[in-house]
């Protein structure tokens, strides 16, 4: 097997990543890295601490510039862009710890969201219980948090907490969503709630999913396809049974942890 494997085809592509590399210090710490992930579809990048999965998506919005490569979203490149520049254009992010607005209610959150994502700028020295408020309940009613609307986001417990995050994301309508370990930190019910409600609204509403994730089951349970990284460089790609049984990845990876 190459280290660097090509993108399998998909169709109605969102996100195409092309011979991605980066390195610091002289040491490639992503290389040559390629994949595709298509509207409604479940990716995710898994491979051990240091794989470089973060260092992929800090490429991919902007937050870091890449070396060599190219990332384009629906056919037009955005790497170069800021990060500002690529989340305008339907690119959305959550992160390995719950990122919400701790003065506010969970409604105020969104509907702050919701004016950032309007430019309505001006309109944010305004009240945010003026503004917006039906729109951000009907966000909170999609990722079933319609019932703490009046909450205070600093009481929550942490799986909420993450679902308004994901609200936050879904704010800027985004045709690709990064999630960055969406579960880290939460019960293994609550993850497995979690990332059945983004398998929903990724399928019913078409937008692209990549996610990094340490929990095999969640992996395996709900992405419809794996791209596996070791030291910066992608060792296989396929469907969760094709890479549960794949022994390279079983090797540097997955060991005797595989689920039954």
């Amino acid at each position: 097997m190459t280290a660097a494997l090509p993108a399998r085809p998909a169709g109605d592509s969102v996100l195409r990543v092309e011979g991605l590399t980066k390195s610091f210090g002289g040491d490639d710490v992503v290389h040559d890295v390629s994949f595709t992930v298509a509207a409604g579809e479940l990716v995710a990048l898994i491979g051990p601490n240091g794989a470089g999965k973060t260092t992929c998506f800090n490429m991919i919005n902007g937050q870091l510039r890449r070396d060599r490569g190219t990332v384009a979203l629906r056919g037009t490149r955005i790497d170069g862009l800021p990060p500002r520049a690529i989340a305008r254009l339907g690119v959305g992010r959550t992160f390995q710890v719950a990122a919400t607005f701790a003065s506010m209610t969970v409604r105020e959150s969104v509907q702050l969201a919701l004016l950032a994502h309007y430019g309505a700028h001006r309109g944010i020295g305004a009240r945010a219980t003026d503004c917006l408020r039906v729109e951000a309940d009907a966000l909170l009613e999609r990722v079933r948090m319609r019932r703490l609307a009046e909450a205070g986001c600093a009481t929550l417990a942490y799986g909420d907490a993450k679902r308004v995050e994901l609200a936050l994301a879904l704010a800027a309508a985004p045709v690709l969503l990064l999630m960055d370990e969406p579960t880290a930190g939460m019960s293994p019910r609550s993850r497995g709630r979690l990332m059945q409600l983004a398998a929903d609204l990724a399928r019913s509403e078409r937008i692209a999913v990549l996610f990094t994730e340490h929990d095999m089951d969640v992996v395996f349970g709900h992405a419809d396809r794996v791209i596996v990284l070791d030291r910066g460089r992608m060792i296989a790609e396929g469907s969760p049974a094709e890479i549960r049984a794949n022994p390279r990845v079983q090797a540097v990876y997955l060991g005797e942890d595989v689920p039954g």
